[in-house]
């Protein structure tokens, strides 16, 4: 089972904070963070202090995804939007995060 994070405005503490608290309070063994456009560079920051700092030895990337959304914004105009996914998975005793 996984938790999904989205990442949005907010400070990225606050993602950290999340991502944190899903693995050591609620015991989970995978966390998945998404964003979109301009939030991708605070997942991929609040991944990296949450593996980094916080959980170094415990928690690594799993797995990358890159991808791209197609919409339609407010004013009616089709626009194409980068995604990315980074799933967190615990670390096994021996290392790398499981495959």
């Amino acid at each position: 089972m996984e938790k999904i994070i989205f990442v949005g405005g907010k400070p990225v503490m606050n993602y950290v904070t999340s991502i944190v608290m899903q693995f050591t309070a609620h015991g989970m063994n995978e966390v998945a963070i998404k964003a979109r456009g301009q939030f991708i560079s605070r997942a991929v920051d609040s991944a990296e202090v949450a593996t980094k700092r916080f959980l170094q030895g415990q928690v690594g990337v799993k797995n990358i995804t890159i991808n791209s959304e197609e919409f339609k914004n407010e004013s009616g105009k089709q626009v194409r939007v980068s995604t990315i996914e980074i799933l967190l998975s615990r670390v096994p005793s021996g290392g790398a995060p499981a495959a």
